[in-house]
């Protein structure tokens, strides 16, 4: 079936794709309206604001071609403002960017039929430039401090866990012996945070610094060492450590990813390589200490 509207015929696939072009359009102007009322930052309130305003002149544009007005996703619009305000704006807004870059594809496609649909295309990559060259969050900034945190604790703990399962083989004692090492590793690594960072005159804050790598190395050893006290199989509980400690580096490298612009792949296989391969060599380890001191417990 062909459509007509002010400036042509359109065939039923084109008038489809418009219409959902323009739902996608009227939902990011929400989401990006309501971030920009929700922030204090002025000049990334003016930016939001901006962008908000050029999805709504997108709307405008598609709605000449379909001939009525139609809602936002209401669901996306709250999703995208909690995953913004809970995980910080820049992970929020770039996901929902990477999304929008998907129906970049479409609005080219369409423009085989509407020429103007191009420019739309093209104010969609400047959104994300924008957006890039905008954002300044502090998480961000001590991104670095939290990586050190999360991932010495993956390596370290997964370890020594996947060691004392062999060497002591009851859950309270591994349990116990892991939040030692847990919390004293955590200590020490925030007083070298502390020390690296001020000796490195910058932008970060050495003590935040340092609250920042050692909050994210004891809330992983939590993670770590919970399954040894819920559970009475210390092998099992060893298999559920693992399962966590690939969780977490699945969920932080999404995040990672997304937020930085990089791989997720190759930073996940380098992570998970590094603490399954620790974690399976310090098991070997707590196999030969046991049998050499002929330790039974």
């Amino acid at each position: 079936m062909l459509h007509g509207n002010g400036d042509g015929i359109l065939d039923e696939q084109t008038l489809k794709a418009i219409q959902t072009a323009q739902k996608n359009e009227i939902t990011e102007a929400r989401i990006y309206d309501r971030l920009a009322r929700s922030i204090k930052d002025p000049h990334n309130q003016k930016i939001l604001k901006r962008i908000s305003q050029d999805e709504m002149r997108h709307y405008a544009f598609w709605k000449r071609h379909t001939g009525h007005d139609v809602k936002p996703r209401a669901l996306a619009v709250c999703l995208y403002y909690l995953i913004a305000k809970v995980f910080g704006l820049t992970f929020g807004v770039k996901l929902m960017e990477k999304a929008e870059g998907e129906a970049q594809v479409n609005y080219r496609k369409i423009a085989e039929a509407i020429p103007e649909a191009e420019s739309i295309a093209r104010d969609e990559d400047a959104h994300e430039e924008q957006l890039l060259a905008m954002l300044d969050e502090e998480r961000l900034k001590y991104i670095g401090a939290i990586v050190l945190g999360l991932n010495d604790a993956l390596v370290e703990l997964t370890g020594a866990l996947a060691g004392f399962t062999f060497a002591l083989a009851h859950p309270r004692l591994i349990a116990m012996a892991g939040l030692v090492t847990g919390i004293a590793a955590s200590l020490s690594m925030a007083g070298s945070e502390y020390l690296a960072t001020r000796s490195k005159p910058g932008e970060l804050k050495p003590v935040k610094a340092a609250l920042y790598t050692g909050a994210a190395y004891i809330l992983t050893v939590t993670l770590l060492i919970l399954p040894y006290l819920l559970l009475s199989q210390v092998y099992l509980s060893l298999g559920l450590t693992m399962l966590v400690a690939m969780l977490i580096i699945s969920l932080f490298n999404f995040y990672y990813a997304v937020a930085k612009d990089m791989s997720f792949w190759k930073r996940f296989a380098e992570m998970a390589g590094i603490s399954l391969g620790i974690a399976a060599l310090s098991f070997g380890v707590g196999f030969a200490i046991r049998e050499l001191l002929s330790v039974d417990i």
